[in-house]
């Protein structure tokens, strides 16, 4: 039952670093002088839905 938990979690991480990274490069696309912020934005929220998805592993292995 903790894997199916576990899958949801990496799925939705997964779901949100791809929501990122798309809003990012559109964002570069039309505004190239502001990339240097964008990429930082992006590396944040990226370890913000890793962090979640680690999170989401643990609770799995205590509810096991």
């Amino acid at each position: 039952m903790g894997v199916i938990g576990y899958s949801i979690g990496v799925l939705g991480a997964g779901l949100a670093i791809g929501l990122t990274a798309f809003g990012c490069a559109q964002a570069m696309a039309r505004q190239p002088e502001v990339q240097d912020r964008l990429f930082t934005i992006f590396i944040m929220a990226s370890a913000f839905a890793e962090a979640l998805a680690l999170i989401g592993f643990v609770v799995a292995l205590v509810v096991r």
